[in-house]
């Protein structure tokens, strides 16, 4: 079910089946110069259904949301087999629930979707690119949240611890300028008649000498290629689990402290990079190969970073979702009522609990 069923450059839309890759619905659309908007690091392999179960984000979502902000329409098996459609091909609509905005990050516990109608946004007509090296990665954190307070929109801000960024860079053949910093990488987007949403200007005067600019897209891609080659490269030291917690965006310095905290307290390897400017970190824990199981550390240091991301006022996961592993925090952030009003609407939608039963709830 991979087939790009309809693509309307006029109405700026799309209808697909889920077993769409990302970057071919990009490929198709930027024919017509429009693109969809949300752009998970794994666009190569990520598929459009996979993208709407998890409500993925990605590098764009900065400034255009994340898979639920360009979903407008489902088509959904439900449990007992009945085909349902929710949603619209309008931009704007309120007519009964907002069913499609449900199923959007169910993690297939609602339903099977078998198509989907997507908002498609034109591909900017230029942008600039701003990679700025920072003695830790507290100031690259700082530098990023400065972005917010100072009302700029950048595209997208991406932040990389220094180890993980040397590490990385060896797989792009990009290597930061001095070994061990953090680099933040902010991707601009500039519009017509010099109109801009930021020009990055923020994160670069906070960092150190070293800042690399450029308006060239192939170079930015460059730039930006150790970002989306952060998790293959992390693969290769070991066993990696891969958390996504999400604070506001002015607490990001704050909880990169935490996870440094976490990191040495329980004696667990910890990378972090991040969507930094909606405030979504992926603390990456790094296992021996070896080890059988996850360890109690592991599971302690987990712990303890969700906890710090709850106190911080954040989430347990900003766009990969609950699954199995962070069932046994979902209560702390949901609380018994909502908990228990959540497991209803699954049962409603699902009596016999069939679709990807033990997940999610």
């Amino acid at each position: 079910m991979n087939r790009i069923l309809d693509l309307n450059p006029h109405d700026q839309i799309a209808v697909v089946e889920p077993g769409v890759i990302t970057t071919e619905l990009d490929g198709a659309a930027g024919e017509f110069g429009l693109r969809c908007a949300p752009d998970p690091a794994g666009a190569a392999i990520s598929t459009g259904g996979g993208n709407i179960a998890t409500h993925a984000g990605g590098l764009r979502c900065a400034k255009y949301g994340g898979t639920r902000d360009a979903v407008l329409g489902l088509d959904v098996a439900l449990a007992d087999g009945t085909p349902i459609r929710t949603g619209r091909r309008t931009v704007q609509g309120v007519t009964g629930y907002d069913l499609t905005a449900l199923f959007t990050g169910s993690e297939g516990s609602l339903g099977v979707i078998t198509a989907v109608t997507l908002r498609l946004r034109p591909v900017p007509e230029s942008t600039a690119t701003v990679a700025a090296y920072f003695d830790t990665f507290a100031e690259g954190a700082e530098a990023v949240s400065a972005l917010t307070a100072a009302r700029l929109e950048p595209a997208m801000a991406e932040l990389l611890d220094g180890p993980g960024a040397r590490r990385r860079g060896r797989r792009t053949g990009h290597r930061p300028a001095v070994p061990w910093w953090s680099v933040a990488a902010c991707a601009v987007r500039r519009t017509r008649g010099g109109g801009r949403g930021g020009t990055g200007g923020t994160a670069a005067a906070r960092a150190r000498d070293s800042v690399e600019t450029t308006a060239d897209p192939a170079e930015a891609d460059r730039l930006l290629a150790a970002r989306r080659l952060a998790l293959p490269a992390l693969e290769r030291l070991g066993r990696v689990l891969i958390e996504d917690i999400a604070v506001p965006r002015s607490r990001l310095a704050d909880a990169v402290h935490e996870i440094t905290a976490a990191a040495e307290r329980r004696g667990v390897r910890i990378f972090t990079f991040a969507h930094a400017a909606d405030g979504n970190l992926h603390p990456i824990l790094v296992l021996d190969p070896g080890t059988p199981g996850i360890p109690d550390a592991a599971w302690q240091a987990a712990g303890d970073i969700f906890t710090a991301a709850l106190c911080l006022g954040g989430t347990l996961t900003g766009e990969h979702g609950v699954g199995a592993l962070k069932r046994r925090w979902l209560a702390d952030e949901l609380g018994p009522q909502q908990h228990a009003l959540q497991q209803r609407i699954k049962t409603a939608f699902d009596p016999h609990h069939i679709l990807n039963p033990g997940k999610t709830l």
